[in-house]
């Protein structure tokens, strides 16, 4: 399943000719690495943020200090900024940003293990934002994250070579 989502996101980016980025925190590069497994991904794949750390999302992606202090580093807005500094700080055409609690530990009643943000953007802003509540222990919230990060970015690529 990742292997044939990831072979049509290349295929995609290839045909539509458009650079892809993702900024990735709690699937520390399983997004960008599920893509660079596919043959003739260097044409379309520019970089890969693993932003981890709250200091690594501001430095590599310029999320903002008061973003990450009034809503944290899993939330809309961070992921948001995330998307948009992926886009800033490359040469893609396109970003995957995706921020959570993969588990066993680190949730809340807020925000519980399993609660995922995901963002789309591309060089004219945020084209999609959502959540996601997956179940399961760390391996299965991230491999479930893998999967959802690879149909929005997908999802967010033109069907064909603008003209």
């Amino acid at each position: 399943m990742t292997q044939i989502l990831a072979r049509k996101t290349i295929e995609t980016a290839i045909d539509a000719g458009w650079m892809i980025c993702t900024i990735e925190s709690c699937t520390g590069g399983m997004v960008f690495a599920a893509l660079t497994d596919i043959a003739g991904s260097s044409t379309v794949m520019d970089r890969g943020f693993v932003t981890y750390s709250n200091q690594a999302k501001q430095e590599m992606v310029s999320v903002s200090g008061d973003t990450l202090e009034a809503f944290g580093a899993v939330s809309e807005q961070t992921a948001t900024e995330m998307a948009l500094g992926g886009i800033a700080h490359s040469r893609a055409d396109i970003s995957l940003a995706i921020t959570g609690i993969a588990g066993p530990s680190g949730g809340s009643a807020e925000k519980p293990v399993g609660l995922v943000w995901m963002a789309v953007a591309t060089k004219q802003g945020v084209q999609q934002v959502k959540r996601f509540d997956f179940s399961g222990d760390r391996n299965g919230v991230r491999q479930q994250a893998l999967v959802a990060g690879l149909e929005l970015i997908h999802a967010g690529l033109p069907k064909s070579r603008a003209r």
